[in-house]
């Protein structure tokens, strides 16, 4: 198989993606992959290609190591790739999108890992001043969840859809009880399924907006540069070059929604014909052939995905 990169996207994954052992055998089979891992060990200070190769998993899963986690093997599967790929555009889902901005050149590798490490600390940081929850829903559209999620709202408790990740398939994020209540409400306007997600921080919500002001300043004063491939924003859903268009869509994001489905239909009246998912599992490839039929989508996270390409 041939791959045309100007009908090419590359997209990056987001939290909900990591696992022990990720991007080991990516280090094993490429020196510019294992090269990523070291220079990573040593801008955080500690082994900690370790945590991601071994676990235990809970240290792993907490918010504040995930990010880095999955941004670090990310950028090394868009470095094992040789000679590099100039995708059309680039894409990432919520944290991913730190991964594909650094992937078009618009940050640094050591950069972007410690605006990563910074989200991480400071969304963490969030869940500890204000405790929320997020949820799955499964079944309804648009328009009826952003109803029901209204009804369950307070002036003190709020809950908002977070991830338009496909038709059929949004999270939403808020307070604790405005969350059930939304959950209870999902069920009765007849969704198929309705389920709490494993997490303390409620994601691209108010509830952030006790961390809005510190993240502000992190993404100000990171070296931004004006990316070399264009970034499909999360909250833009369109395509952003320049380093303050970027800035400004990473900042909006940490309260806004994440406008998958929109994005992906953006890429594919584009042109788009592939979708490769660099780094840590498939999650976003079965988004994609949930939103669009038609397209090929390729993991790219293994050495074995590399004869692909």
């Amino acid at each position: 198989m041939t791959i045309d990169f100007s009908k090419t996207a590359f997209v990056f994954p987001g939290q909900g993606s990591q696992a022990v052992g990720m991007g080991r055998a990516l280090a094993e089979a490429f020196p510019a992959a294992r090269a990523v891992f070291e220079e990573a060990d040593v801008i955080l200070g500690f082994p900690f290609s370790q945590l991601m190769w071994d676990g235990p998993k809970e240290e792993l899963d907490d918010t504040l190591n995930t990010q880095p986690a999955l941004f670090i093997h990310s950028l090394a599967a868009w470095r094992a790739i040789n000679p590099p790929p100039v995708p059309i555009f680039v894409a990432g889902h919520s944290l991913g999108q730190l991964s594909a901005l650094t992937a078009a050149g618009a940050l640094s590798f050591a950069e972007g890992l410690r605006l990563v490490r910074k989200r991480g600390e400071l969304m963490k940081l969030a869940g500890e001043r204000n405790p929320g929850g997020m949820a799955a829903i499964l079944g309804l559209d648009i328009p009826t969840l952003e109803q029901v999620c209204a009804a369950a709202s307070t002036p003190a408790e709020v809950v908002q859809v977070a991830n338009d990740n496909c038709p059929g398939q949004v999270v939403i994020s808020g307070h604790k009880a405005a969350l059930e209540r939304a959950i209870a409400g999902a069920k009765a306007a007849g969704a198929k399924r309705a389920l709490p997600l494993a997490v303390s921080i409620a994601a691209h919500s108010p509830l952030m907006a006790s961390i809005q002001s510190e993240w502000d300043a992190a993404v100000n004063e990171a070296p931004f540069s004006d990316a070399r491939i264009p970034v499909v924003g999360n909250v833009s859903a369109g395509p952003l070059v320049s380093a303050e268009a970027l800035r400004a869509d990473v900042r909006a994001q940490m309260q806004n929604r994440v406008r998958w489905t929109e994005s992906v239909h953006w890429m594919r009246a584009q042109g788009v014909e592939t979708f490769v998912e660099a780094g840590t599992g498939v999650v976003l490839g079965g988004l994609v052939k949930r939103i669009l039929e038609g397209v090929t989508t390729l993991p790219l996270g293994n050495p074995e995905d590399f004869a692909a390409l």
